[in-house]
């Protein structure tokens, strides 16, 4: 089976694993959920993580061919666009992310913008195919912790977003609008189903109790044997009871309403004004 390389890096600030793709036979490369600098407490962005991702590409002369999100992201601000501005790579996500637009820009007041997909350039259903250069990549649509998530197998490695964590932290919550339990017992059911040998890179790694090391890569054998979650021989309505549960106790992430307004917008920032100034949307929940 065709062997990728990957390079993960990790931004500490959202728990968040971004993933660099390669083709070793000819330098055609991916970006798999990158990172845009956001410090909520003086809502600063910068980019000084998305410049460590296009150095280390010029580093290894590397061609960056496409940018590649798992979802839309509650936690994180994507750096698809800024990326996809620099270097004209086109950005991928699933195609119900036109389902997730649909939901949340009413609730930013974001009444023109078109919720049909059109501002990524790739919407990729369950079979889409493409390749990074000789690597050939099979989409998945994995739905549940969001209706949108799809998991990107390429070669021997699948690319799984927030479906399942380290076999050690087990899954993804399923609290959010269009998320399902049942649903992504079911998704997680299918990537398990892949050869046992497949790697899989998990979205994000929140390091449990027992492990001193932040990780990123386990094995299909490895979450069938020991996710603590779903393990084989969990049932389905064992992990729904579970995950209902457990979702129940979360709070809602931190960077949640800059991160959806921003990334169902494909990681644009809101327009600047005549004076240059950017403003996001705050909604107001009174109890």
């Amino acid at each position: 089976m065709t062997k990728p390389d990957v390079m993960p890096f990790f931004d500490a600030a959202t728990f968040t694993w971004t993933y660099l793709v390669s083709d070793p036979d000819t330098g055609a490369a991916a970006i798999i959920d990158p990172v845009l600098d956001y410090e909520p407490k003086g809502a600063t962005i910068s980019h000084t993580g998305l410049e460590r991702l296009l150095d280390t590409i010029a580093q290894r002369r590397l061609t960056l061919r496409w940018i590649m999100d798992t979802h839309a992201h509650a936690d994180h601000l994507s750096g698809g666009d800024w990326l996809r501005e620099r270097t004209g790579a086109p950005l991928v996500i699933g195609a119900h992310i036109a389902e997730v637009q649909r939901v949340f820009a009413p609730r930013f007041a974001m009444d023109d913008l078109p919720t049909d997909g059109r501002q990524f350039d790739m919407l990729a259903s369950e079979g889409t195919s493409f390749a990074i250069g000789q690597l050939p990549v099979q989409v998945m649509h994995t739905p549940g912790h969001t209706p949108a998530c799809v998991t990107y197998v390429i070669g021997d490695a699948a690319f799984v977003g927030d479906t399942l964590f380290m076999p050690d932290y087990g899954s993804a919550r399923c609290d959010f609008p269009g998320g399902d339990a049942a649903m992504l017992y079911r998704s997680i059911r299918r990537i398990v189903a892949l050869p046992p040998e497949t790697r899989i890179f998990v979205g994000h790694d929140y390091l449990p109790a027992g492990r001193s090391e932040y990780a990123c890569e386990t094995s299909v054998a490895a979450q069938r044997a020991g996710n603590i979650h779903v393990h084989e021989g969990v049932s389905e309505a064992d992990f729904v009871a579970m995950r209902r549960a457990r979702d129940a106790t979360l709070a809602p992430p931190l960077l949640i309403l800059p991160s959806l307004q921003v990334n169902i917008d494909a990681g644009r920032l809101p327009p600047a004004d005549a004076a240059g100034r950017r403003f996001m949307s705050l909604p107001i929940s009174i109890t």
